[in-house]
């Protein structure tokens, strides 16, 4: 049995909530969800695995089209989430008009939300609810065998046009036990990032879950159950992508530093091995102290991106992020005195939220001075707390999300929170915000004087003129 594992492309997206998406084309980054199955199946099974990364391959659809027919799989497996889910569809389309027989495999975000709704996508043959990597195996072994099948748990499937839904399979609790992900699969050299001058990039998962509840996310709901690598499991992992020729790591837990001790395990087993290579990861500012920001940089750590999202404490209350201007203050200080990046990422157009708040929370950034900011405008995705107030509010007038799962069209407009403040001067506050941040003679002259070669020039040029553009 040959699996072809897609990752797809970004032509139909929906129309974001934000007026341009700034880094389109700017950063290819591997596909970790796939590149798991792919090891797991690599390693547990005889079955013979490929993935194929259109984004990064930058391949249209009728080139999508000759690369299905060439490869000639029995089963593909795609990526969804909500807002591909149109490309998902088409490229599960081109492949049943190539082969009727090629049984459709979906899973991640989107089909955790909306299985239902997804298993009625008419080229849609199985998805998978969940941490994959155990389950897909079991389905693939018992494919065609509908009675083993309805003992699987994870899987949702139709028989007689009956929708038969396994449930949700638990939890992965030892994460030492999957096989490192399977970038040998993908075009690695291939992969970048904008704020990286560093080339070739990956990215890795040393946990996953998030034990706090932010109102605008869905893990409260979906992954609260936070799970972690051992650092030695981890350093490993590095230790191979560095003999890959692989320069720096993005490590996108959704939140790095929720266990002290065992971020100083990681960096005291790279210090140990003299592992040279550079990584950044996703944390809380209250997760950070002088002592730890020393501990990271000496062991390459070049960055870190906080979730701030607001600059002023009233909004910050709000979206339940429990902490401080005070500790956001203090962890930007500490970072940038240990010599590490930062990047500071924020939200405007939240519940409550005035014109005054985000001048405000502008205001801040600026004095925060990150050396990269990015800005989104509070969407209430499904899942969330966020979206659950909006409908009981009435801000939102009835389903739009699951309506769309239902009916996916390239014209659907995600829904803001638009109680306080329109969508037209939501807009234009967003602009004012990327530009008056971004466009500051001090900021320009900061990103000249980084500058290590022509063609991080010609990116960061190219990020430029979309900036002036939204």
């Amino acid at each position: 049995m040959k699996i072809l594992l897609i990752n797809p492309p970004f032509e139909y997206t929906i129309q974001s909530c934000q007026p341009k998406i700034l880094e389109e084309g700017l950063d290819f980054l591997p596909p970790l969800g796939i590149m798991y199955i792919a090891a797991y199946l690599e390693k547990r099974t005889n079955y013979k695995v490929e993935i194929l990364d259109t984004q990064v391959e930058q391949l249209k659809y009728n080139q999508i089209k000759e690369e299905i027919k060439k490869r000639n799989p029995d089963i593909i497996g795609i990526t969804a989430m909500t807002f591909t889910i149109i490309d998902v569809i088409k490229t599960a389309k081109i492949a049943k008009e190539i082969n009727p027989n090629i049984k459709i495999i979906l899973g991640g975000p989107h089909v955790i939300i909306y299985p239902e709704e997804t298993i009625n996508i008419p080229e849609v043959d199985f998805v998978v609810l969940g941490e994959g990597e155990q389950v897909i195996k079991q389905l693939l072994d018992n494919i065609s065998n509908p009675d083993k099948l309805k003992k699987i748990k994870g899987i949702v499937f139709k028989e007689n046009d009956k929708i038969i839904n396994t449930g949700r399979t638990e939890f992965i609790t030892n994460l030492n036990v999957l096989p490192f992900p399977a970038r040998h699969l993908t075009p690695y050299k291939k992969y970048f990032s904008i704020v990286s001058s560093n080339r070739p990039v990956t990215t890795m998962f040393t946990s996953r879950g998030c034990p706090y509840r932010c109102l605008f996310c869905d893990r409260p709901t979906f992954e609260k159950f936070f799970r972690a690598r051992s650092a030695k499991n981890v350093v490993d992992e590095m230790e191979e992508c560095k003999k890959m020729g692989i320069k720096e790591i993005f490590i996108y837990d959704d939140t790095f530093g929720v266990d002290r001790q065992r971020v100083i395990d990681i960096c005291k087993e790279i210090i140990k091995r003299n592992l040279k290579i550079f990584w950044d990861v996703r944390t809380r500012v209250n997760t950070v102290d002088t002592e730890l920001l020393k501990k990271m940089k000496k062991a390459g750590c070049q960055r870190i991106h906080y979730g701030v999202e607001a600059g002023t404490q009233k909004i910050l209350n709000v979206l339940r992020k429990g902490i401080t201007l005070e500790q956001v203050e203090k962890a930007f200080e500490w970072t940038k005195r240990a010599g590490i990046e930062t990047a500071g990422y924020f939200m405007i157009g939240s519940p409550t939220e005035t014109k005054e708040d985000i001048l405000k929370t502008i205001k801040f950034m600026k004095k925060l001075n990150p050396d990269y900011v990015h800005i989104t405008i509070t969407t209430p995705f499904p899942a969330t707390d966020l979206y659950r107030i909006a409908l009981e509010e009435k801000v939102i007038s009835h389903d739009v999300w699951q309506e769309f799962a239902k009916n996916p069209l390239p014209d659907f407009i995600p829904p803001i929170w638009e109680k306080e403040i329109s969508r037209e001067e939501m807009f234009s506050l967003f602009k004012t915000a990327y530009r008056s941040f971004y466009l500051r003679p001090s900021s320009i002259l900061k990103k000249v004087l980084q500058l290590k070669s022509w063609k991080e020039l010609l990116r960061k040029a190219k990020a430029g003129l979309k900036l002036l553009k939204i």
